[in-house]
């Protein structure tokens, strides 16, 4: 543990680079930083940090989003090569940046109930349980002050997204993530809550109870998100809730409807209205799936009826199986068998249905999985289901890369991102996936055309490739989908939420920017 330690804190030393230097100042020549933090979790602070960076970015202020600490399976891979979390990346591109290890300094990756894998400064440290991690705050705090002391010294506004709620009494030795930040910083802070679920005034004045004098100070208002109905009715608790507190309400956001931004954790199963022709895609929801923000495409397509099937369910009939990534491919491979996924999945072979394997779902597919370190718990190896042949072996440096190239189905051209620990061989990954730019070959399509896997998270937001998968799997006339599109037309929704229903002069204020 010593040497890991010590490489912890060179890490945290910043000797990983610098974020790319942007230009302008607030108007007050001093860098600002403000920190929303939430009631609850999915009450709404990834949203708002995404509507905030683009709404500055609209007015041509150069601002960069941060989030001290985020436990999370949805990863992105940075410009500079790192990993952070999904959220961060999709509140880069609101703020016009190509995502950066400084957005997300410290990533917790569950593998177990009690444990996870401790990512600092986009690089994987080891497993740590709770107790481990949190003698270890000190060191990662370390991480996350570096990393915000570069994005100040580099970006005229941070904009911060807290993790769960700063009224977890039990975590508040040590925080890191929501009022140890914002009392280490010295920032102001907004609170969130989520009407949606019922209680909000409860949660926004319980929570303001719960923090100290110090850290009630730093909240300069709420933010209440995904109210339905006439905002006269609830203008009388609006007005209860500032006489109560002294703290302003700074807007009221309407509940969206046809809104996607990809999850931070929590999958979407949300689906838009279905054209008559369709195909139904099965995703079979393992305990540790990671980058399940890989099947968002599908969702949001017409054609395609995406069904996430539980523990306990049985997997219907369907023209196209996805395992998908796993942080834990060896647990997971044995939650699928215990399921009886694996006899379904036999029979859906048979009747010709296609399956895909993606990252940890492709190792799944060979013929043993091995992972002699116990990287991804205790060390030993696993019969993987025997489609393609070929064995993966869990080696401790992780594969982390964009990526582009031709997908072996009509030449289509992808692009996506690697982040994988395990490394396969063998010669049923002759016949190649995907061929990329940078001359490697990656993954497999077996001989009978049925079963092809592939490391590459976000294959399906290309839009040729998304077809010409889609084709591969029975749907004839295939309608494209720009992904992109849709995430862009919904990050500028966002912004204009911000105009018409925030108070924008405070926030303007509290940004630096009055």
């Amino acid at each position: 543990m010593t040497t890991r330690l010590t490489a912890a804190a060179e890490l945290a030393s910043g000797m990983l680079g610098t974020a790319v230097p942007a230009t302008g100042m607030p108007a007050t020549g001093v860098p600002a930083t403000l920190m929303v933090q939430g009631t609850t979790s999915d009450a709404g602070k990834s949203t708002l940090v995404t509507a905030l960076c683009r709404w500055l970015k609209r007015q041509g202020v150069s601002v960069v989003p941060f989030k001290p600490q985020n436990m999370a399976l949805n990863s992105a891979v940075t410009a500079d090569g790192g990993e952070i979390g999904r959220a961060q990346a999709v509140q880069a591109q609101a703020a016009g940046l190509a995502p950066h290890t400084d957005m997300n300094p410290v990533l917790l990756k569950p593998n177990s109930d009690t444990g996870a894998q401790v990512i600092i400064h986009g690089r994987a440290l080891s497993s740590m349980d709770a107790v481990a991690y949190h003698d270890y705050k000190k060191v990662a705090m370390q991480a996350v002050l570096q990393s915000h002391r570069r994005l100040s010294a580099a970006y005229p506004v941070v904009v911060v997204e807290g993790a769960g709620s700063p009224a977890e009494i039990n975590l508040r030795a040590g925080d890191i993530a929501n009022m140890g930040f914002a009392e280490a910083v010295d920032c102001p802070v907004i609170l969130i809550a989520d009407i949606d679920k019922g209680g909000v005034f409860a949660h926004l004045v319980g929570t303001l109870a719960l923090l100290s004098e110090s850290e009630q100070a730093r909240i300069q208002g709420f933010v209440i998100n995904r109210f339905r109905g006439d905002i006269a009715l609830l203008q009388p608790g609006l007005d209860w809730l500032q006489q109560r507190t002294g703290k302003p309400v700074l807007g009221v956001l309407p509940y969206l409807m046809d809104f996607h931004l990809e999850a931070e954790d929590a999958i979407d199963t949300r689906q838009i209205a279905k054209a008559a022709d369709t195909i139904r895609v099965v995703v079979p929801v393992l305990p540790r799936i990671s980058n399940h923000t890989d099947f968002d495409p599908l969702r949001l397509h017409p054609q395609v009826e995406l069904v996430f099937v539980g523990p306990g369910q049985s997997i219907p009939p369907a023209e196209l199986i996805i395992l998908p990534g796993s942080k834990s491919v060896r647990a997971d491979l044995a939650f699928l068998r215990e399921q009886g996924w694996d006899t379904a999945i036999d029979k859906h072979l048979r009747y010709g249905g296609k399956l895909l394997g993606i990252c940890g779902g492709l190792q799944m597919l060979g013929q043993q999985v091995h992972d002699p370190l116990g990287l991804e718990g205790a060390a030993g190896s696993s019969l993987g289901l025997g489609l393609l042949d070929f064995a993966t072996v869990l080696e401790p440096d992780k594969q982390l890369r964009n990526v582009s190239g031709l997908l072996c189905l009509e030449n289509a051209p992808v692009s996506g991102y690697e982040i994988h620990a395990g490394v396969s061989h063998g010669i049923g990954l002759e016949t190649v996936a995907v061929r990329l730019d940078d001359g490697r070959c990656d993954g497999a399509l077996s001989a009978d055309g049925q079963v092809l896997g592939t490391y590459l998270h976000g294959l399906f937001e290309a839009s040729a490739a998304c077809s010409a998968l889609l084709r591969w799997a029975g749907l004839d006339d295939v309608q494209t989908v720009d992904y992109h599109a849709l995430r862009e037309r919904d990050i500028e929704r966002l912004a204009d939420l911000v105009e018409a229903h925030l108070d924008t002069e405070r926030l303007r204020t509290l940004c630096g920017l009055a």
